[in-house]
């Protein structure tokens, strides 16, 4: 699993960072989360439009989806075929059709555009994606990546000794039980403890919030300001409350993004280590591997 920072600015684009985008690798897929202008050029090289499997959008201010017309025209000129599942805040379905309306785009493929609320999950085969709810003056949606939880390998010796062999394996997995001379044989007693799916949480724009979730392995952020004077009336985070929700939600890492030119990079992540030690400030073309 790999996740690749495409665009970490502020509202605009700066020599060295694009506008909102994230992509998630994951066992040949991508799930894309917001599409800023030029997202597609920073993905050469890096990221396949090909393998883009679906698109979660945070909210449609311009500087997290303007990168969305590009990219389906660049699809279509690559003859794709596979239907893209976009997902995104209420009045997704309004504005996307809007959007495609504006050009002559020639899309290739079909787009599936689905509206999401506070806490509905799209579920996938291994893992699914949950919405929450944030605070951005506009609708406006965070998103909890969670890989699925997977059984432990199994122990072949026990698994022998209790007289499993063949095709019981592949029973006993898909029933979570089999029956030996009487005696019921749980999955649990011939496996390793149960692997624990990777959780990946990104807010997008907010003021701080409650995330429905805890012990997660990565957090991204939202942190735009580094105090509360700068942000005025804005619905943004400032260093220090991205830090505190690392802190509520028990985060391993923290990565701050949607950064402001305003500030150095060693101004935010000298903040940012007062609160919560391991962070790091997003940078384009950054990867992180889970």
């Amino acid at each position: 699993m790999k996740v690749v920072f495409l665009g970490t600015a502020a509202s605009k684009p700066t020599k060295e960072r694009g506008l909102s985008s994230i992509a998630l690798q994951y066992k040949g897929n991508v799930v894309l989360f917001d599409c800023g202008e030029n997202a597609q050029r920073q993905m050469l090289s890096i990221i396949k439009p090909s393998k883009i499997s679906s698109m979660f959008l945070t909210h449609f201010h311009g500087d997290h989806i303007l990168g969305i017309p590009g990219l389906l025209m660049t699809m279509s000129l690559n003859e794709r075929k596979e239907p893209l599942y976009i997902y995104g805040p209420k009045k997704t379905i309004y504005f996307l059709k809007n959007f495609f309306k504006s050009g002559y785009f020639g899309i290739t493929f079909d787009v599936i555009i689905k509206e999401l609320k506070d806490k509905d999950i799209v579920d996938f085969k291994e893992f699914y994606v949950r919405s929450f709810e944030t605070n951005h003056g506009v609708p406006s949606l965070g998103y909890v990546f969670k890989e699925k939880d997977r059984r432990g390998s199994f122990i072949e010796e026990k698994a022998k000794k209790l007289g499993i062999k063949g095709r019981m394996f592949a029973e006993l997995e898909k029933n979570g039980e089999i029956y030996l001379g009487g005696r019921k044989i749980t999955l649990e007693e011939v496996t390793d403890p149960k692997k624990i799916g990777k959780s990946i949480v990104y807010t997008g724009d907010t003021l701080p919030v409650d995330i429905p979730f805890e012990e997660c392995d990565l957090l991204i952020h939202d942190a735009t300001f580094l105090n509360d004077q700068d942000r005025n009336d804005t619905y943004h985070s400032t260093v220090k409350e991205a830090c505190e929700t690392a802190v509520k939600i028990k985060a391993k890492k923290l990565v701050l993004t949607h950064i402001s030119q305003r500030y150095s990079i060693g101004e935010i992540q000298e903040e940012a280590w007062k609160y919560f030690e391991n962070t790091i400030v997003a940078e384009d073309f950054m990867v992180i591997e889970l």
